[in-house]
Order: structure tokens, then sequence, then C-alpha cells
């Protein structure tokens, strides 16, 4: 899997909105997070709504769906998201996936405009998750929320 320090792999993925997005088109608006996510996971279903909160913030977040167009908005029409939605699909080979080496979703990393990968998060990890909220600069859990600490892909 792709490390902090490491040069994020270019990609080039099928937007659910429509159209296409490379990584480095999307880069030229400044850092961002990827997180990758399958529909069926029960840690993605925890993670994203959570990361959706960041939406609008100094940090753009992006998902990428491991699922079909049809199946990943069966997941939104669930778990309504405003960030915007990659397609990284079996269909086409999981050209991002492999090239992240993900092994586990949800899989997130942060990428700086330079192209390089900042930080790295695997799983939902609380901690990693507030510290990115800080960098956006907008809170992500609600006092008296109830979150985990940790929670396995």
């Amino acid at each position: 899997m792709i490390q902090a320090g490491q040069q994020a792999p270019g990609f080039s993925l099928e937007r659910l909105d429509g159209g296409h997005a490379t990584l480095a088109q999307l880069l030229e608006s400044g850092p961002l997070a990827l997180v990758f996510f399958k529909a069926s996971c029960p840690t993605c279903q925890l993670a994203l709504p959570f990361l959706d909160r960041l939406c609008g913030s100094a940090l753009r977040v992006f998902a990428v769906s491991q699922d079909e167009a049809a199946r990943t908005r069966e997941f939104l029409r669930l778990f309504p998201l405003q960030m915007p939605v990659l397609l990284d699909s079996a269909a086409a080979g999981y050209p991002a996936s492999n090239a992240y080496g993900i092994r586990y979703v949800p899989s997130l990393f942060v990428i700086e405009p330079d192209g390089v990968v900042s930080a790295v998060c695997e799983a939902f990890d609380r901690r990693a998750y507030e510290s990115l909220a800080a960098r956006a600069g907008r809170p992500m859990f609600s006092p008296g929320e109830s979150v985990p600490l940790y929670k396995p892909g």
C-alpha cells in the first residue's frame, strides 16, 4: 500500500455524475483526500458520513467506489453524501485501487498539490480522522456523539 512520503499514483476515473477526472486535474485546486470504499462495507458506512462533514472545507474529499455505478447510487440513497464520487470498478480492473495497493476499505490518502501522500489511514481510526478534521479546519464529530476509537475494515 502507498505510504506517506510517496508519490501518489496518477489515475483517470469515471465520475459518478458524468465525465472523467484525473488526479492531476483534482490536485490543481489544492490538497485532497481520497477515500476508497465498497458499498457493502459496514466500516465504510460508518466512515463516509463523517468524512462528508468536511465538504466545503480547506481539504476536498473524494470518495472512490469499488462498486459499479448502480450499486454506488444505491449506497448514496442510503447514505447521502455531498462529496464527489469516482468509480474504480471491477469491470475496469480496479486501476486506482491496484495502483494504491488497497487491501482493506475504507482506505484514506491525503495528497498534497505536489502529488506527495502526506497521510494514510486504513480502516476507521478516530484519532486519524480528528487530525484530518483539524487540517480541514472543520469539526468532524459532534460533542456527545458516540464514535468508536477504531473499527477495522
